[in-house]
């Protein structure tokens, strides 16, 4: 029988300030870089599972025994620190699940580079001729196709060859440049928000609390965690072994994997296309998203479902009914056979992109009004002389050397995009404009919310738009490093700094520990893993199947900019984008007069987004239902939700632990010479 999650408060402290950045945090950095990195890789790659909070909890759990075991102790701000560079080192790329550091971006682009979805999307020449996108690339992205040693660098899977220099020159200064952004903007906003304005940031004590949380276990008191998490690793080491073990290991023996369990879904569009022409059909087989409905909220997992089951509807129709014949509509890029990528990216091209950037325009308009409307009725008080002053013992610095360190950062990424682009075409005032106006009003009106609501704000599409209309010609400013970030959400950061009484100058010793071990470990993994297979391959199943559909997308864009009238321009249809604002903004007008969630609306342009598929939706639909309905009665509302997460993280754990022993297994096996005797 489980215990019953207790309520718990964080108090902050200002008089009791410790640094966190101790021998163990050390330990525990080189830890997640020795032994979780190439299970996060692994497992983004073979799965598309996701380390994250996982890493955490075993990190920190780990040393937490080892320190029982020598009679010493962990301290809270220990455990912060560790647990904030566990998250760190374990961020992944987007949809892509790539883990490994922003090395990973060089395997993105390696597979763009020699893709076939590449070939299909061309690029006008000055003469007017066309050749692909991908012989366009710059060599600051990946080695020259052009060349032999370029060739050799990537036929040959050699990470480490010298055509990949310049790339990993551009992907270290990003690096660094990126950490002194936020930290600078970051600490800037929060010293305005919480030490001038006094604001409450709602969210940060939860944070807080689950980080604080975890360290719990150092006194030898087992609690309801413990147990939550336990059952959640059993049930993750469990499926692990079928769905990533057996493929993993089957893999080193044979040239087509052993799989139970397609990965990462069973695909029926092909056999449902009479049915239902157009629409994307089929289920994921992988049991996290049923996990993840237990977790996200049931209003929003319910509009991801209408918008599921929007497209099995609404398709069939656009391709039957709004044209003389079939396929010669609104949905007219649809051919019967496409399998479940190329039928998601034909729907986007003729309808749901453009839908979709209608109905994220309402999202956004309603919640920038909402925002407007909070931040102009509740200002907060302000304490200017707190600015200068500070908290004693908290690691302050002066506000201007966060102010000098965003500038500094924001011209580095103007003076890389100078040397990098091309030297007619440089959109200075473009560059000026992102990294002076946009970023820091979007990071400090999010500053606030967050202080505010713990909310953030959000325009979609904001930077690729303006790549779209910069009248810039050519692929190159789509890898260039464009100064255009959300930092609000950092402010919170060091907010939950405060409430563990943690030293601000923890994390950035924390920085100095992480980034050269995600830079070197990086490319020591990606390196070996890359020359196990190539990446896609039937080895990475996940990889194989889903990099195809966000290569699509992303191609999409880059043609807006190749010259001609691409494809870009073909999905860019205002009246589609007219009709799903009506939509957008209507919907939410119809909700809050009948009082119901808008929570839904959210979820719909989740869900039609073209990354979040039909297949997935189902069993969150399934997870969302059976936490509601079944685990919420059984063990009450509010112990739920605390138990939903932390067994997510578990799941997620032993799935990870099952990763990390085939790659293990994997890493050993390749580099064993088979002997001639």
């Amino acid at each position: 029988m489980l215990e019953t999650a207790p309520k718990e408060e964080i108090e902050p402290t200002q008089d009791s300030f410790a640094d966190g950045c101790t021998w163990h945090a050390v330990a525990g950095a080189f830890f997640i870089g020795a032994i979780i990195m190439p299970g996060s890789i692994y497992m983004g790659l073979i799965a598309g599972v996701q380390m994250g909070a996982a890493a955490e909890w075993v990190t920190i759990i780990l040393f937490a025994e080892i320190a029982r075991r020598s009679f010493k102790t962990i301290t809270k701000q220990e455990v912060y620190v560790i647990y904030y560079i566990a998250g760190g080192m374990t961020a992944v790329l987007g949809g892509l699940v790539l883990a490994g550091g922003p090395v990973a971006t060089l395997i993105w682009h390696q597979y763009l580079a020699q893709s076939q979805v590449g070939q299909a999307f061309q690029t006008v020449l000055g003469d007017g001729s066309t050749v692909p996108l991908i012989e366009r690339f710059p060599t600051w992205i990946v080695p020259d196709l052009g060349t032999e040693e370029g060739m050799a660098a990537l036929v040959g899977r050699n990470l480490l060859a010298r055509p990949w220099w310049p790339a990993i020159a551009v992907v270290v200064i990003s690096t660094v440049l990126s950490r002194m952004s936020w930290f600078g903007m970051g600490y800037t906003l929060f010293r305005l928000t919480s030490d001038v304005e006094r604001l409450e940031f709602p969210l940060a004590p939860v944070a807080a609390e689950g980080a604080t949380a975890l360290a719990e276990n150092v006194s030898g008191e087992e609690s309801w965690r413990w147990s939550v998490f336990s059952v959640g690793m059993m049930i993750g080491l469990l499926f692990g072994v079928v769905y990533v073990g057996l493929p993993s290991l089957s893999g080193i023996i044979m040239v087509r994997p052993i799989t139970l369990l397609p990965i990462p879904w069973i695909d029926l569009t092909r056999y449902t296309a009479e049915i239902l022409p157009a629409a994307p059909t089929g289920i994921s087989t992988d049991l996290l998203f049923l996990l993840v409905g237990f977790v996200l909220p049931f209003w929003v997992v319910v509009g991801g479902l209408l918008a599921a089951l929007a497209q099995l509807i609404v398709n069939p129709i656009l391709y039957q009914f709004t044209g003389p014949a079939p396929g010669q509509g609104v949905m007219h890029h649809w051919r019967p056979g496409m399998d479940t990528v190329m039928t998601v990216f034909a729907g986007q091209i003729d309808f749901w992109f453009a839908f979709g950037l209608g109905i994220g325009a309402a999202v956004a308009i309603i919640g920038i009004a909402k925002a407007l409307r909070l931040l102009s009725g509740r200002a907060g008080t302000v304490h200017w002389a707190d600015l200068n002053r500070g908290v004693v013992g908290r690691g302050d610095f002066s506000i201007w050397i966060g102010v000098a360190l965003y500038v500094a950062s924001t011209i580095g990424y103007i003076v890389m995009c100078a040397i990098l682009l091309e030297d007619d075409q440089v959109p200075y005032v473009f560059l000026l404009v992102f990294g002076f106006l946009v970023t820091p009003t979007l990071s400090y009106v999010n500053a606030r919310l967050a202080g505010l609501t713990g909310q953030a704000v959000g325009f979609p599409l904001v930077r690729e738009g303006a790549i779209a209309i910069s009248g810039y010609r050519g692929v190159d400013i789509w890898f260039a490093p464009i100064p255009y970030a959300d930092h609000g959400r950092r402010a919170q950061l060091f907010k939950e700094l405060e409430l563990t009484s943690t030293k601000f100058t923890s994390i950035i010793r924390a920085e100095l520990l992480i980034v050269p071990i995600i830079i070197i470990g990086g490319l020591a993994f990606w390196s070996l893993i890359w020359k196990m297979n190539p990446i896609p391959s039937p080895m990475f199943q996940y990889a194989q199947k889903y990099w195809d559909l966000i290569a699509l997308k992303f191609f999409l864009f880059v043609s807006s900019t190749a010259g001609g009238e691409g494809l870009f321009f073909e999905a860019l249809s205002w009246d589609k984008i007219g009709l799903g604002l009506g939509v957008g903004l209507t919907a939410f007008g119809v909700l809050s007069w009948l009082g119901l969630p808008t929570a839904l609306v959210y979820g719909f342009v989740r869900g039609i987004s073209g990354v979040t598929l039909p297949h997935h939706l189902i069993p969150e639909m399934v997870g969302a239902l059976a936490g509601r309905y079944f685990f919420a009665r059984r063990f009450g509302v509010d112990q739920w939700r605390h138990y939903g997460p932390v067994l997510v993280a578990g799941y997620a754990a032993g799935m990870g632990l099952v990763g990390m022993a085939a790659v293990a297994v994997n890493l050993v096996t390749r580099s064993v010479t088979t002997l001639p005797y």
